[in-house]
């Protein structure tokens, strides 16, 4: 457990900790995270034949472009939609009140009904790839009715969240601030869920393929980037108060800087009432108004997570590098993204680099987070070599991957191609491309052990201290 704050110090290694509901339902709890599970060893099939068919001379064995584009469309949508609404599931049940759980089961068997209908979708009459931002889809019927029941089970998992929602009351303490984070989420989720519903009524029906989803997909999928964004910091700071980082950032600003993100979302329905929803005007105000309510947010908080690591002293609890690791790999993954994000130019393979160090920057931190958790559910404490350094391994591939994308980007190599397609002209586009398809090997390497370490805490037998559920 963390140790207690010392009265003169606001930012003590315990201020951002969590008391979780003793009233929770947590066989809804481990039904959530089952799915994350789930979702990461299927995506991860799906990444191997993906990341394969990128790779100089191992892509000749592929029918490459159109097997390609069916892979990375599955594979995209399992590790980003389904695990992290899987792995949100698990934290808006784990801290809320014991309300409507009928609702959240039902959410969370659609889940995995439409989890069922994605993975199988590619063997059973695959439809044409789309590969429009935020949801590519394959434009078929099992895989459509597979994404039109994950959106019924996440408004269920809503709609259940928003009413079992702890109260915040008016501490503006530590704990508190993770809550408002998680009910924040939870908001934005909603909004995220009302301009999908918004864009699917307003989109032109004239429009077909790409035209048609970009513009369906394009204000619901920036939403929901509060939602990742809003989970990550939460998993920040909380991460970093377990492992004894004395943070210089009070509860009260911690919970402004998070209020502000929060009400940037806000921006969407007025970005669907005062414009066109297949305008210009339209995407640009969404995107500013993510620019604006995560970056303003995620700079200052992850500045002070920083300056708290570098002030701490290595705790010797058990399980706690494990916490640390997937903490640091977590934040130089998404700062490497941001980065990234900064020189983008043209449709080249920058692009995918900047989204998938933010995307496995969130990932890590949710990682870290189930870390953290397990033995709260009455699991056992991961620990062991293969523990410690699974975010290392993970995130060191990913960050090979996205130095790989970013090299081969720089000549021009075109995003969402692979195979002939990519016109490897010169050596050092091949060694770029390479150099992804390594980085890209150690990460799911590094995705299955982390399946594996939750595994065996899942089987192992808990401490007779976390036997009945830890409720710190």
């Amino acid at each position: 457990m963390p140790r207690p704050a010392s009265p003169t110090t606001a930012s003590s290694a315990s201020a951002y900790s969590l008391t979780l509901s003793p009233q929770s339902d947590r066989a809804l709890v481990r039904g959530w995270l089952w799915l994350g599970l789930l979702a990461l060893v299927i995506s991860g099939f799906y990444s191997v034949l993906l990341v394969a068919s990128r790779t100089p001379g191992v892509n000749a064995l592929f029918p490459v472009a159109d097997f390609f584009r069916v892979a990375l469309v599955v594979h995209v949508d399992l590790s980003v939609l389904v695990w992290f609404l899987a792995l949100a599931g698990m934290l808006w049940s784990l801290c809320s009140r014991p309300r409507a759980n009928r609702l959240g089961w039902l959410a969370l068997v659609l889940a995995y009904a439409a989890t069922f209908l994605l993975a199988i979708a590619p063997f059973v009459g695959a439809g044409e790839p789309v590969m429009a931002n935020y949801i590519p889809v394959l434009d078929g019927k099992v895989f459509l009715s597979g994404l039109g029941i994950l959106g019924i089970a996440s408004l269920l998992l809503v709609l259940r969240s928003l009413i079992a929602a702890p109260a915040l009351g008016l501490a503006f303490d530590g704990s508190g601030v993770l809550r408002f984070g998680l009910n924040a989420s939870v908001v934005s989720t909603a909004v995220a869920l009302l301009a999908f519903g918004a864009s699917l009524l307003l989109t032109p029906a004239g429009l077909e393929g790409k035209a048609y989803y970009e513009i369906a997909f394009w204000g619901g999928g920036h939403a929901l980037q509060f939602t990742w964004t809003l989970l990550m910091l939460v998993a920040w700071l909380w991460l970093a108060s377990t492992i004894g980082a004395q943070l210089p950032l009070s509860p009260r600003i911690a919970l402004f800087l998070l209020m502000l993100a929060l009400v940037s979302v806000f921006i969407t329905p007025w970005a669907y009432l005062s414009h066109d929803v297949a305008s210009v005007e339209h995407r640009d105000l969404l995107t500013w108004a993510m620019r604006l309510g995560g970056g303003v947010s995620i700079v200052p908080i992850g500045l002070a997570v920083i300056v708290g690591l570098l002030r701490s002293t290595r705790s010797r609890e058990t399980g706690h590098d494990a916490l640390r690791a997937a903490l640091i790999a977590s934040m130089i993954l998404f700062a490497s993204g941001g980065v990234i994000g900064m020189f983008i130019s043209g449709n080249n393979v920058k692009i995918p680099a900047h989204y998938h160090g933010c995307i496995v920057g969130v990932t890590l931190a949710l990682m870290g987070l189930v870390y953290l958790l397990l033995p709260k559910l009455g699991y056992r404490t991961p620990q062991g070599r293969m523990a410690r350094w699974q975010p290392a391994l993970y995130g060191g591939g990913q960050l090979l991957h996205i130095i790989g994308l970013v090299w081969s980007g720089g000549y021009g190599v075109q995003r969402k191609v692979a195979g002939a397609e990519q016109v490897l002209h010169s050596k050092a586009e091949v060694a770029g491309m390479g150099l992804m398809g390594l980085g890209g090997l150690i990460a799911i390497i590094g995705g299955l052990m982390f399946v594996v370490v939750v595994w065996k805490s899942l089987r192992g037998r808990p401490p007779a201290q976390h036997a009945a559920g830890d409720r710190s």
